[in-house]
């Protein structure tokens, strides 16, 4: 193994730029006529993507772009190209360095399917919304025609669709374990995670004659190998945690030093016990763990279990030691994740000179996406939060990165004097979540030693930093600007944190919600909570209430918005009609419904596909997952979300009849739906929600 001199934490403004002399463009060129314009010859780097190129820092492509351009490379985009030959992977030439693939900002397949693996009928990231735009697994697609394209240039694959299928993973659409996606993307590399360390790294290494092949030192990065390089100590998977029921072995989400985590036992905890001291005492920069091979998970779901909650427990890059898998013949390696990008590394990347607007070849076209977030403002990156159904804390890390309070506020100025059709209002100030910013362990210590999955699940870390002070300051100075009229923020609020700051809540309620604030509490029944790993709706109720206070002291009439999950593992029927009761008695009428969409490599996939739960130590006969997969259970689940829809009526009642609750059945306030023959109008005004009353009051 070639080990590189370079400090693995390099700023990344401290590389020398590849080119002293490139000036930015003003959009990336996507055709040889706007290289000539700009006086090139040739791209450096040329990036594949899925979705529409906007000159945005919302959208990936345009980050790694400008990162690369800042760096003095020559940067150029083929977004969407036609997959079903190479030439359109030849429109920008031959790249010197290498072709950069992604997805786009989603998932290919999750972009193309809803929970149900319908089609669906649009795509907010293509001009038009028009759908079809891009291939499913657009990743491997796109990598396979760089590689018919121009045949010797390094393909490096990124975007959350490379990382979440960086090991054998269960995908969801073809009912499949599948293998990782190097392998059937037959890409030199692929970078996980946000990946602006990681990219600059191999752009100037490559630029110094360096072959990608000996590139095997570099953190947040996968490639294959044909055997086990020399100086390394394996460590079989299942001797740090055995899928059997012969002996006790060690919880990895366990610690056995005083930097454990302390957490409240307000839900059920993974069992608590000690890693091996030997495996501790081992050098984890020459360390590397064996997982399954995809062969073996891929026939053994209790080994898919143990699989998953291995590699979940090397994510923290303070511990994380190289997982390996083999595939055939050969290795998937997996170095430790990137070290997190500090307070000015991300005002870097987030200063650069983006236009902010659509290519111009889009012309009049509107890019759905875009128009969503244009007047927004990402203020972090990751999440702490560990919910096991959701791909931030996989992709992101659950480290948060924040950046500065200036470096913000310059972006809104950005917004105010450069966007078109500005009109006051930023749509939002966040990120994975609205209140994550500058929160963090009190300890780095204690940060880099935890293996917990999430800081706030079964309760918050007594070690947690709370402190919501420097996100009221901001909020505070950014409407204070000259030229802003109201500041709203959009982004998933996590409430079991806010309710420990009453003057954020205050502060949130009364100058930036308007009307409605969407929070997502996913269920109210400890068995599914404990599956997602969030908080019992009790400390959505103590929000609710503190909510509601602050509305009234700022004499505003504001409502929550909750959203709920259905069918998510560990949910039963009973589960899902309680859920129905408490919607009915506390006046909710959703109107859309999310049902569980099994991503890679998220822990409930692995839940999901398993019955088994990888937050336990998995055992051949240890905890079982329920989980609905029929399709009408599924529906039956969704319908019960949306009791108050006439189209679900009938499939409740047979539901109701089944589980003997018959009791619910009638016209009467205390029933879910009402006897079959009525309309149940007698009681439609006394549970509307009261958005619903308020555009009903409207028409009248």
């Amino acid at each position: 193994m070639m080990q590189h001199t370079t400090p693995e934490t390099m700023p990344l403004y401290d590389w020398p730029r590849y080119r002293p002399e490139l000036r930015p463009a003003p959009q990336l060129p996507m055709s040889r006529a706007e290289m000539d314009q700009l006086g090139w010859d040739s791209c450096d780097i040329v990036i594949v993507t899925g979705d529409a190129y906007v000159d945005h820092p919302s959208f990936g492509m345009a980050v790694i772009g400008r990162t690369l351009e800042s760096q003095g490379f020559r940067v150029g985009i083929i977004s969407q190209p036609d997959w079903k030959s190479a030439d359109g992977f030849r429109t920008l030439g031959k790249p010197n360095l290498f072709f950069g693939v992604t997805a786009g900002n989603m998932d290919s397949m999750v972009n193309h399917y809803t929970s149900e693996r319908r089609i669906r009928s649009d795509d907010a990231y293509t001009a038009g919304g028009m759908a079809g735009k891009r291939p499913d697994r657009a990743v491997t697609v796109y990598a396979q025609r760089c590689r018919e394209a121009f045949k010797g240039v390094p393909v490096i694959i990124g975007s959350i669709e490379a990382s979440l299928r960086r090991i054998a993973h269960y995908d969801y659409w073809s009912d499949t374990v599948k293998r990782s996606i190097l392998p059937d993307s037959k890409a030199d590399m692929l970078v996980f995670g946000n990946a602006e360390r990681q990219i600059i790294e191999i752009a100037h290494r490559l630029a110094k004659g360096e072959s990608i092949k000996t590139m095997t030192d570099l953190r947040g990065s996968a490639f294959m190998r044909n055997s086990m390089p020399a100086g390394f100590n394996e460590i079989d998977s299942t001797e740090i945690d055995a899928p059997g029921a012969l002996i006790e072995h060690p919880d990895p989400y366990a610690m056995n030093s005083a930097a454990s985590c302390a957490v409240a036992d307000k839900q059920p905890q993974p069992e608590v016990v000690t890693i091996p001291i030997a495996h501790l005492k081992l050098n984890r920069a020459t360390t590397v763990i064996r997982l399954p091979s995809f062969e073996a998970v891929k026939a053994d779901p209790v080994l898919y279990a143990h699989a998953s909650r291995l590699m979940h427990l090397e994510t923290n890059p303070g511990n994380a030691r190289a997982l390996v898998q083999r595939h055939g013949n050969r290795d998937v390696w997996l170095n430790p994740p990137a070290i997190p990008l500090t307070t000015k590394e991300m005002d870097t990347v987030f200063d650069l000179p983006y236009s902010r607007t659509p290519h111009n070849s889009y012309g009049d076209d509107r890019i759905p996406a875009y128009e969503m977030i244009k007047h927004s403002v990402n203020i972090m990156r990751g999440c702490f939060g560990g919910c096991t159904f959701c791909s931030i804390t996989e992709h992101e890390g659950r480290i948060i990165q924040n950046r500065s309070e200036d470096s913000i506020i310059r972006e809104i100025e950005n917004i105010r004097d450069k966007t078109p059709g500005f009109a006051g209002t930023i749509s939002d100030l966040g990120g994975p979540t609205a209140n994550m910013y500058r929160l963090a362990c009190k300890s780095r210590a204690i940060e880099t030693a935890c293996r917990k999955p999430s800081c706030v699940f079964p309760g918050i870390c007594k070690n947690l930093n709370t402190d919501h002070a420097p996100l009221i300051r901001l909020y505070r100075r950014a409407r204070n600007m000259k030229g802003i009229k109201r500041i709203f923020i959009a982004s998933g609020l996590r409430y079991d944190l806010a309710v420990e700051s009453p003057e954020y809540i205050q502060e949130l309620a009364t100058h930036h919600v308007g009307g409605y604030l969407k929070i997502a509490p996913e269920h109210t029944e400890n068995g599914p909570l404990s599956k997602m790993m969030k908080p019992g709706i009790g400390s959505f109720e103590r929000f609710r209430k503190m909510f509601d206070a602050a509305s009234k002291k700022a004499g505003k009439k504001q409502y929550l918005i909750p959203y709920f999950i259905a069918a998510h593992p560990g949910t039963t029927d009973e589960d899902m009609l309680n859920l129905a009761l408490w919607l009915k008695a506390n006046h909710f009428k959703p109107d859309q419904v999310q049902a569980f969409l099994p991503s890679p490599m998220a822990t409930a996939s692995a839940m999901y596909y398993s019955g088994r739960n990888p937050l336990r130590k998995i055992r051949k006969n240890g905890e079982s997952v329920f989980t609905p997969k029929r399709k009408k259970q599924r529906e039956l689940h969704k319908a019960l979300l949306r009791y108050h829809d006439p189209a679900n009526w009938s499939l409740i009642r047979d539901a109701l009849k089944k589980m003997r609750r018959t009791e619910l059945i009638g016209n009467s306030p205390e029933c879910l739906v009402p006897a079959a023959g009525s309309s149940g109008s007698s009681r439609r005004r006394d549970f509307i929600r009261p958005v619903q009353r308020k555009r009903e009051r409207r028409k009248r």
